[in-house]
């Protein structure tokens, strides 16, 4: 069964800037090929994502677009630098307007990504990584994404350090069979759900 994935760079760094979070995203796509995912990464901050909880802010909104990139995924990989112990502001963005799915439930009930995927890569130079993926995964499952089992990877290196995870000639072991982990559980997971979709239930 084919799949698609789409993975969110939420970093800072604009435009063709090296990105850590750019490098462990693609080592989870490399991760997904052999189980028939193939996929893309989308930086959001070259994006113009508007502020705001609905699904269309109006002129100049890029949301819409990426929105249906994402509904179009069938698993979503987000991945964020640590900054303050938190995901960056552009991936609290991203979250800020899935929040529309809320709101945009079918006839049965199900909000648009039930029967997606999510996971989450998390990088930085000081502590967080868990905290990150805490947040991430509450609000993900909140709006409709199913989490599976082992669904983040990361890499944290030294405090403070000047030894980014893009400047590793290798990837880091650990984080290496975790991402492995990670993409077998993304891809068997998503193959469940698309062949079995959630119910829903009668609206009362």
């Amino acid at each position: 069964m084919a799949l698609t994935a789409l993975a969110l760079n939420c970093t800072l760094k604009r435009g063709g800037a090296t990105s850590s979070t750019d490098k462990i995203l693609q080592e989870v796509l490399e991760e997904l090929k052999p189980h028939g995912v193939t996929g893309q990464i989308v930086r959001v901050v070259d994006l113009d994502i508007k502020a705001g909880v609905s699904s269309d802010e109006g002129d100049g909104d890029d949301w819409p677009e990426l929105r249906r990139k994402i509904l179009g995924a069938d698993i979503i990989i987000l991945g964020t630098p640590i900054w303050l112990g938190q995901p960056s502001s552009v991936a609290k963005r991203v979250l800020e307007r899935m929040d529309a799915f809320l709101e945009e439930t079918d006839d049965r009930g199900r909000m648009p990504p039930f029967g997606k995927v999510a996971v989450a890569a998390v990088v930085g130079n000081e502590d967080g990584a868990h905290h990150c993926h805490a947040e991430l995964y509450q609000a993900l499952n909140d709006v409709g994404f199913t989490i599976p089992a082992g669904a983040g990877t990361y890499w944290v290196g030294e405090a403070m350090g000047s030894v980014d995870y893009k400047d590793l000639k290798e990837p880091y072991d650990k984080t290496a069979q975790t991402t492995r982990m990670l993409a077998i559980n993304a891809a068997h997971l998503a193959k469940l759900l698309k062949a079995n979709p959630y119910p829903g239930m009668d609206k009362a």
